[in-house]
């Protein structure tokens, strides 16, 4: 049988390169997966949402193997697949679905009914998600592979595009999630919070449906920098001015049309020493605050049941200090949850293949081998405005750079 390795959780703060099992067409009951398919990765990208188990900030047990941003190569397809061949390069929709049920049917992929015995949804290599084995590893099984894979048309065309494509897999389609639920359109003034990955990716999508101006907060001044430099007007939120006086210097006015969460619950504090203080309900009303009468506000960013570092008792159950009166008084609409990747990623893809949007440059893309994978965590861990995607088998070595 061929080796694998993957990218365990130690403990926090500490990931490793370990040996572990080669995939079997089996779900994490024990069942046969015929449905399902085996992948040699082809790419396979570190996410914020990642950084929270890295952090101790989850329950994830130690030993997990990490990684729901994956695309791949179709090594080996289970009897019950008839769609996808062997060599077909695809991208995996983050959220594990069986196609068959109410949600799937409705398109709420997110939360699909049938993949994770505990609660509505399932992902790859994530916290009380369902058990599947994470995609940060060499070789993965992707099940429902008919239903769940994404097929691009061309090998060849893939493998040029790849530092755009890894993107469909999450990060993308979670940003333009974000842009789409908090209501963006042509000429709509827009600002998101976060200059992470994912806060790019919904500016990338707010410019892309038609946005007007898109304002992009956040306390890392590395990571404003390079949201200028993609084309995007900012604000420091880690500076004394309110958000509204610093969007106002920008509009003329201290409020936009549409916001979007892409911070989640790890938020700290706005102003010179609140930044020090982490504060998870601080995104939340401030968006509150800024967005007009009537507006929609996007949640991307994550937020979960159990946070054993949080600052209080009640932010570890996930309980916040939201003022939902003010959000109610100016008619907000709210949408949060995971992203339904399907119900976006093939036309996303269409975009990259024609040029319509260049988010592997905005997100500022770094291919790494799978042995770098804990130096990529550690200085994603500390600000760095990269979006490091790993290549298990050195086959995208004429895409890396020296960091």
């Amino acid at each position: 049988m061929a080796s694998n390795r993957g990218v365990a959780y130690i403990e926090p703060g500490k990931v490793e390169v370990q040996s572990i099992p080669f995939p079997e067409l089996v779900n994490p009951g024990g069942k046969k997966a015929n449905h399902g398919v085996i992948l040699k990765v082809l790419s396979t990208n570190i996410c914020g949402s990642d950084q929270h188990m890295v952090r101790g900030r989850t329950t994830a047990p130690a030993g997990l193997i990490l990684g729901h941003e994956i695309t791949g190569e179709v090594l080996e397809a289970g009897g019950d697949v008839e769609f996808l061949k062997k060599g077909d390069i695809v991208s995996v929709p983050f959220n594990v679905a069986c196609g068959r049920c109410r949600t799937c049917k409705e398109q709420d992929t997110g939360v699909c009914l049938n993949v994770n015995p505990s609660r509505a949804g399932g992902a790859y290599g994530y916290v009380d998600m369902g058990g599947w084995i994470g995609g940060q590893a060499e070789y993965v099984m992707v099940p429902y592979a008919d239903f769940n894979l994404l097929k691009f048309p061309d090998n060849d065309q893939a493998r040029e595009k790849i530092q755009d494509l890894t993107c469909l897999s999450d990060i993308l389609p979670t940003g333009f999630h974000g842009a789409v639920s908090a209501g963006v359109g042509p000429g709509s003034t827009v600002y998101v919070a976060g200059a992470g990955p994912v806060g790019l990716a919904a500016a990338a999508s707010a410019r892309l449906l038609g946005a007007a101006v898109v304002i992009v907060g956040d306390l890392n001044a590395e990571r404003l920098a390079h949201a200028r430099k993609v084309g995007f007007e900012t604000v420091d939120v880690s500076q004394d001015a309110s958000l509204g006086e610093q969007i106002a210097q920008i509009l003329g006015t201290p409020e936009v049309d549409c916001a979007i969460d892409a911070v989640g619950f790890e938020a700290r504090g706005h102003g010179h020493s609140g930044s020090q203080t982490e504060a998870p309900a601080t995104v939340l009303n401030s968006l509150m605050d800024i967005t007009r009468a009537a507006g929609k506000i996007g949640i991307p960013g994550l937020y979960v049941t159990e946070d054993p570092g949080g600052v209080d008792k009640a932010a570890q159950h996930g309980s916040l200090s939201v003022r939902f009166g003010l959000g109610w008084a100016k008619s907000h609409s709210f949408f949060t949850g995971q992203t339904p990747v399907m119900k976006y990623n093939r036309a996303l893809m269409q975009a990259i293949l024609w040029d319509r949007i260049n988010i592997a440059e905005v997100v500022g893309v770094q291919v790494i081998s799978l042995d770098d994978a804990p130096r990529g965590y550690h200085e994603f861990d500390a600000g760095a405005p990269r979006k490091f995607v790993i290549d298990p088998h050195n086959q995208l070595g004429h895409l890396r750079k020296v960091a």
